[in-house]
């Protein structure tokens, strides 16, 4: 297990930015492929995008594509995820995870992950 910490959500109008962190408490990430999943009230889970450690390769929901952008620093441990053009649909609990295996069929299958971290709230509303 990587105890993950996510910051940076926030209230913030339709159209505007914020940008999520995600880092890990006293692990480091740089050999870790890293995912970000939502999770609105009342709803499932939906997987956002995820970064690779080793080319930094990114891939994304469709529902994101364009308006959300992965990055990572590894010197600060952190994985970065950008988000633009932020619509109400967009609002949710972000959590980060790892121990995944980062491709769009992790994307699009859901599939499994080895860590999570409480999560981050953000709220796009007027």
């Amino acid at each position: 297990q990587v105890p993950l910490v996510e910051s940076g959500g926030g209230l913030v109008q339709p159209g505007g930015s914020l940008r999520l962190s995600c880092t890990a408490s006293g692990s480091s990430l740089e050999y870790y492929d890293v995912g970000w999943i939502r999770q609105a009230s009342g709803q499932g889970r939906e997987y956002v995008g995820c970064i690779n450690f080793d080319d930094g390769a990114a891939f994304y929901a469709d529902s994101v594509k364009g308006r959300f952008t992965l990055s990572r620093d590894d010197a600060k441990n952190t994985v970065y995820l950008q988000m633009n053009n932020l619509k109400p649909e967009d609002t949710a609990f972000y959590h980060c995870a790892t121990e995944i295996f980062c491709s769009d069929s992790w994307i699009e299958s859901s599939l499994s992950f080895g860590s999570w971290g409480q999560g981050t709230q953000v709220t796009v509303s007027s």
